[in-house]
């Protein structure tokens, strides 16, 4: 399953060049997983009240592959790769008008309030298989 996110580039995410300044991409798949996420039914601001637990980012590998440029509308596509019981693999991808633009593998972790590993809820495991 594939989610997808439009977004649009607004001026204050280009660089001097006119473009999108690199670091704003992980600002797109963000919100692109906050939306993805949201979609799977799963209330984050509750997650972390309830049970403590919220995700971080462990790692992320992205290519940038073609600029972006102000008021281009951008799609994010999220998928799952691999999930473990602590960790989710994600592949995002921006795509200007079928064009891809800029892809990542974001590794994702649930940790608990001391900051600490924690399995993903299983609310989480059953809507993602």
């Amino acid at each position: 399953m594939t989610h997808r996110c439009t977004l649009r580039v607004y001026y204050e995410d280009t660089d001097l060049a006119g473009i999108v300044y690199y670091a704003n991409y992980l600002r797109f798949i963000e919100r692109a997983r906050t939306e993805w996420v949201r979609a799977l039914g799963v209330d984050q601001v509750r997650l972390k009240a309830e049970e403590g637990i919220v995700f971080a980012v462990r790692r992320i590998e992205a290519d940038y592959l073609q600029p972006a440029r102000f008021d281009d509308e951008l799609t994010v596509a999220t998928t799952v790769e691999a999930q473990t019981g602590v960790r989710l693999v994600l592949r995002q991808e921006v795509f200007r008008a079928g064009a891809l633009l800029f892809n990542a593998q974001v590794t994702l972790v649930a940790l608990n309030a001391a900051g600490q590993p924690v399995r993903l809820p299983a609310m989480i495991r059953r809507q993602i298989h």
